[in-house]
């Protein structure tokens, strides 16, 4: 742990622009949060040179200061103490980072706050089904059969990880209206029991639904002359998120106007009922469709110009981690799971484009006698390689740029690789080496190649630009 004094703290405090210019500050685990008045203000370099700072970046309106895991507590003390500033709140300082974002920021923000909190439940699942991928793959261990083929006896064991690993899919609308509804300010437990109706068991599953309309046999409610599909949302995003503010908005609008001796006879059940019938007339059908209409798109999109969309993609999503649109393609791999595909593309270029994040970190490390960035380098290149690339690209290759630069280079040529042999993961899990288990195993060894492209490429052009351009780092 690194020891701070005073005079770092106060470094730190004039490198942001003086204590006029915060408007908000809190902590997490390792990062200090501001909210700025104004991030012009800002000097990076002298901020980054201060001995206890690691890094810093704006993102989601907040500029973030990375300290490191206990550091940032005292660093956080001193800070208060000197300027007098009192701790606010986590939620505090996201209200007050909101005032310096646009509407898409916004929105953005929005949905990384939804979808982030039940990300560890969809990973699990993915590396769950990873364990059931090895065991019921073809081809991985035997010719043409499985382990479960040739080792019966763990058919059963497999099948029990797939009925685990399959359920936050199956009922994934609740995890989403356990989270939006709370987002919109609605009360959570709503939100789960909203979630669940959309996946009734008496309703037709979205999964069985084009083999039931090609047979005409769709069920159908008759509501006075008015015909609506008995239609499930399982493995749907769009029907929920949409049925979860308008629950949330209805059951505020009701709290308001209700008397407390009766609201709980009339704000809940009413939200669920009004929200309820929206959700198979309206709000389910068209959400439905357009949901269909983009997963549509990129799977038209990669199969016809698989290499022009990989290295799209490959390009893009490190730059969008530094924006936070990455955000808005969680709910599109969602989708792209549970569509005919049965598989997403998309994010097994995400779990190449962390690994290039490392890699390129690991040729810092090689190539610094800085024993502080050498430090920085392999931790944080080791974070990446385990999927969590925040230090590696703000701690360390964004500061010097090249590196990044050289990172999405990697990350690039080798999502082209693999789109062009059409890989495909069973689900989101971890995006880094480990995501090789939520690949289909009949991808593995295309995967691994990629793997290996998002490694050499980056930290190769990152190692010989520091030797050739002799820059110091």
């Amino acid at each position: 742990m690194a020891k701070v004094s005073k005079k770092s703290v106060e470094h730190i405090l004039e490198a942001i622009g003086g204590q006029e210019n915060i408007n908000s500050v809190t902590h997490c685990v390792t990062r200090l949060r501001f909210a700025l008045h104004d991030e012009s203000k800002v000097d990076q370099e002298k901020l980054e040179s201060i001995d206890v700072v690691r890094g810093a970046f704006s993102t989601s309106g907040q500029f973030q200061v990375i300290i490191g895991q206990g550091t940032v507590e005292k660093v956080y003390k001193i800070l208060t103490d000197i300027t007098g500033i009192e701790a606010s709140s986590k939620e505090e300082t996201k209200e007050a980072a909101q005032q310096n974002m646009n509407l898409l920021q916004r929105f953005v923000k929005m949905l990384g706050d939804i979808f982030i909190p039940i990300l560890p439940a969809i990973v699990t699942a993915g590396l769950l089904l990873g364990i059931n991928n090895i065991l019921t793959g073809p081809d991985i261990f035997y010719d043409g059969q499985s382990v479960v083929d040739v080792h019966t006896q763990w058919a059963d064991f497999a099948n029990i990880i797939n009925v685990i690993a399959s359920t936050a899919f199956t009922f994934l609308p609740a995890l989403i209206g356990w989270s939006a509804v709370r987002q919109f300010g609605g009360n959570p437990l709503l939100g789960i029991v909203m979630g669940l109706v959309l996946v009734h068991p008496e309703l037709l599953s979205a999964y069985g639904y084009a083999d039931a309309k090609e047979a005409g046999d769709v069920p159908t409610w008759n509501l006075f002359g008015l015909e609506i599909e008995k239609l499930g949302y399982q493995g749907q995003v769009l029907p929920m998120l949409v049925a979860s503010y308008i629950l949330a908005k209805i059951e505020i609008f009701l709290s308001k106007r209700v008397p407390d001796a009766i609201s709980m006879l009339v704000v809940a059940p009413g939200a669920l009922l009004i929200t309820g019938f929206l959700a198979f007339v309206v709000i389910g059908p068209v959400t439905f469709a357009l949901g269909n209409v983009i997963t549509d798109f990129f799977i038209t999109t990669f199969q016809s110009f698989s290499a022009l969309g990989g290295l799209l993609y490959g390009l893009l999503y490190a730059p969008m981690v530094v924006t936070g649109l990455h955000h808005t393609f969680l709910a599109v791999d969602i989708q792209l799971i549970n569509s005919d595909l049965e598989g997403t593309f998309l994010w097994p270029i995400l779990a190449l484009s962390n690994i290039a994040q490392g890699a390129a970190a690991f040729a810092i490390m090689m190539a610094s006698k800085d024993e502080k960035l050498r430090g920085l380098s392999f931790s944080s290149g080791i974070s990446a390689f385990l999927g969590v690339t925040e230090p590696a690209m703000f701690g360390v290759n964004i500061r010097y740029r090249f590196p990044f630069i050289c990172a999405i280079i990697g990350s690039a040529i080798a999502a082209v690789f693999i789109t062009m042999n059409d890989v495909l993961a069973t689900s989101i899990g971890v995006g880094g080496v480990p995501g090789i288990f939520s690949i289909y195993p009949q991808f593995w060894f295309v995967f691994a190649v990629g793997i290996g492209i998002s490694i050499v490429v980056p930290f190769v052009l990152t190692y010989l630009y520091v030797k050739f351009k002799k820059v110091e780092v």
